[in-house]
């Protein structure tokens, strides 16, 4: 084994110098012998890296603008205010809807001839004010029909027949009244049971045309055809009263003649 002479380690240290920088004294130092041709020979350490330079600090971010900084600082609507705010129109629709007085539920004949009105409708208006058929308002109708029974002569039978069998007017005859603007009556009577043609009569009269059921005038007739205990309806209902026996069977009730075919109306 032979060493590496000193002249030639300082050579080559200068080199190395000139090359790359003084080398690290440590290193120099440090170096560990190696085998070169079956000799051993130091061999110097690798140089440490220079040290790296620390990241500069990034620059501080810019203030927000007054309008975004305003809107940060603003409180916030909670999430469970919002739930609430999302129920205020049911709580609205429910609010009004209990305003609105409950409609009133009509028994006996008159609350069923509202329902059945709305083929009649067509003719005599939604409220009875009239268009291709007479008006019912302004006590029009009383003045037509003083007594229901001629109402309900026309109604089943219709005005046509009146002109075609009779030829003569219905009603109260000092009216005159046949056809209304060219047009006449159409019949019920394969349309309407006689039991719904009184309960639409009863709803036109004490509905629509405003007759006061509590009016000494008017109090008998309701009672006995209109009222929800209307034993009228009730037998026109299960078929023991019809429009033909009905004057016999309610003699003494002064029930004038019905009948199923046209017959000459009757003065007040």
């Amino acid at each position: 084994m032979t060493e590496i002479p000193e002249h030639l380690l300082k050579r080559s240290q200068a080199r190395r110098a000139a090359a790359g920088g003084e080398p690290d004294a440590a290193a120099t130092a440090g170096a560990v012998p190696a085998t070169v041709a079956g000799s051993t020979t130091a061999v110097p350490a690798k140089a440490a890296a220079p040290a790296k330079a620390a990241p500069a600090a990034p620059p501080p971010p810019k203030p927000d603008p007054p309008y975004i900084a305003a809107a940060k600082s603003r409180k916030k609507i909670p999430f469970w205010a919002m739930a609430t705010l999302s129920l205020l129109p049911i709580w609205g629709f429910m609010y009004v809807q209990g305003l609105k007085p409950e409609k009133k539920v009509v028994a006996g004949p008159i609350g069923a001839g509202q329902k059945i009105y709305s083929s009649c409708a067509l003719c005599h208006g939604g409220t009875g004010g009239g268009g291709v058929g007479r008006s019912f308002q302004e006590g029009s109708l009383q003045k037509t029909f003083p007594h229901i029974e001629d109402q309900l002569n026309l109604v089943y039978t219709g005005s046509q027949a009146y002109r075609d069998i009779l030829n003569m007017p219905y009603g109260n005859p000092a009216l005159n009244h046949l056809g209304y603007n060219g047009s006449f009556m159409p019949a019920q009577k394969t349309n309407l049971t006689q039991a719904q043609i009184l309960a639409v009569v009863c709803h036109e009269r004490y509905d629509l045309a405003g007759v006061d059921p509590e009016d000494p005038k008017w109090v008998k007739e309701y009672t006995l055809w209109c009222s929800p205990d209307s034993k009228v309806y009730a037998g026109l209902q299960d078929g023991s009263l019809t429009f033909d026996n009905i004057s016999t069977k309610l003699k003494s009730d002064g029930v004038l003649p019905i009948g199923t075919v046209p017959r000459p109306g009757t003065a007040p």
